[in-house]
This record gives structure tokens, C-alpha cells and sequence, in this order.
């Protein structure tokens, strides 16, 4: 990996200590993420250099490294917020779903598989750094223990998900391992085949048998609900 792709110039890093973050600052690093995402998607982020991204959104290698020290930097401040960005939406479905009186198992899932998006840009993307980063043991302790923070955001919120549905998950991370591994491998079977209604079909079916895997029905919700109905 080059330096041009990886070291900020020196002193560009600025004095230690938090920075405060102006409106005007923060604009910057979205139109750098955005070009990012752009170019890495068309070159692939092995090929792609800091001045490519900086030419997409019209700024100067100051404006960059002003905001990041190296396009692993850049990628990684990409994932969180596109990962906070997620869990946003599934907690909005989640609310979604608390407005209803009854709940199945079914409409429980399809609320949470709708609010997590099969992207083609953003599937080559991660499955470049993905790669790029088991050549690095440093890169790929920080993608682990990010991934790791991840599913602890996410997991309470599929359970509240499921809940819903009646159903109580009996392993968790057994459950989040195994949503991420059918979430990964059905995704490519979407892009490969996006016209396709059957794949997209299998996907949910899939994602199905895990939940049923790893939770059961949840019998003290049904004797709850029985005990609170009005009695003729």
C-alpha cells in the first residue's frame, strides 16, 4: 500500500485533543465519504488513491487529511455510520411494529429484513476492505471489535423484534452469528440475480429457519396476553 494511500502529510494531524466539529466541517466529511463510497465502488478500494476522492468531492489533500489520516480511516468512519444508520431504521421498524396489537413470527422478520438494505455498491465495497484487512492483523482487530460492538447494538433489538412475534431467543450469539453469515451469502445471490423473486424468497426463507433455530416460542408472553384478555 502506497503512503499517498495510507499516511497523512506531516503536522496534518493537528494538535491532540478532541476537535470541535462546525457545521461547515462536518458537510466536508460527507462529501468526502460520499465521494469515497463512489470511488471505491467503480475502481475498488485497492486501486483507489486519496486524490481520486478528493477530485470526486471538489477538495484539496488538506481538506482530507484534515478529516482522516488514511482511506482506512475513511472506510471505517463509512461503516459505523452506515451501521448507525441501520440500527436507526430497525429500532424505527421496531416502533412500527410495537403499534400493533398482534404480531406473528413472520411480519416480525420482514419488518426487521426491510430495514437492512442489499446494496451493490456498498457488498463490493466491504468485501474489498473485508479482504484488505485480513492482510493486516492490526486492521483486522479493529474490524473485529467494531463488528463485535455492532451486533451488541443489534442484538437487543432483533430480540425486542422477535418478542413481538411471540418468540424468545434461546442463544444469542449463535443468533448473531448466524444472521450475519445468511445475511452475507444471500446478499451476493441478490445482487448476482437481482430480478430474481425466488432468491429474494429463499433469503427470507433462510433467514426464517435461523430464527427458529436459535428461539422458541415464548409461552409466558401467550399467558400473559390470555390472562389480560376480558373474560365474557
Amino acid at each position: 500500500m502506497t503512503a499517498q494511500r495510507t499516511a497523512a502529510p506531516t503536522g496534518a494531524s493537528g494538535p491532540t485533543g478532541p476537535k470541535r466539529v462546525t457545521r461547515r466541517r462536518a458537510q466536508t466529511r460527507q462529501r468526502l465519504l460520499d465521494a469515497a463510497l463512489a470511488v471505491f465502488a467503480e475502481e475498488g478500494f485497492g486501486r483507489s488513491t486519496v486524490d481520486q476522492v478528493c477530485e470526486r468531492a471538489g477538495y484539496t489533500r488538506g481538506a482530507f487529511y484534515s478529516n482522516f489520516t488514511s482511506l482506512d480511516e475513511l472506510f471505517l468512519a463509512m461503516w459505523e455510520q452506515r451501521s448507525a444508520a441501520m440500527l436507526a431504521d430497525l429500532r424505527e421498524a421496531l416502533d412500527r411494529l410495537g403499534t400493533l396489537e398482534t404480531v406473528s413470527p413472520d411480519e416480525a422478520l420482514t419488518a426487521v429484513l426491510d430495514a437492512v438494505p442489499v446494496d451493490d455498491a456498498w457488498y463490493r465495497v466491504t468485501a474489498e476492505f473485508t479482504a484488505h484487512a485480513l492482510r493486516n492483523p492490526s486492521l483486522r482487530r479493529v474490524m473485529a471489535a467494531r463488528e463485535q460492538a455492532i451486533h451488541d447494538t443489534l442484538l437487543p433489538i432483533v430480540e425486542a423484534a422477535l418478542a413481538r412475534g411471540g418468540r424468545r431467543v434461546t442463544d444469542r450469539t449463535g443468533l448473531g452469528h448466524a444472521l450475519v453469515a445468511v445475511h452475507d451469502g444471500t446478499t451476493v445471490q441478490c445482487l448476482v440475480e437481482p430480478d430474481d423473486e425466488a432468491v429474494r424468497r429463499r433469503r427470507h426463507e433462510l433467514f426464517r429457519h435461523v430464527v427458529e433455530a436459535y428461539s422458541t416460542p415464548d409461552r409466558t408472553a401467550d399467558r400473559t396476553q390470555s390472562e389480560g384478555a376480558p373474560h365474557e
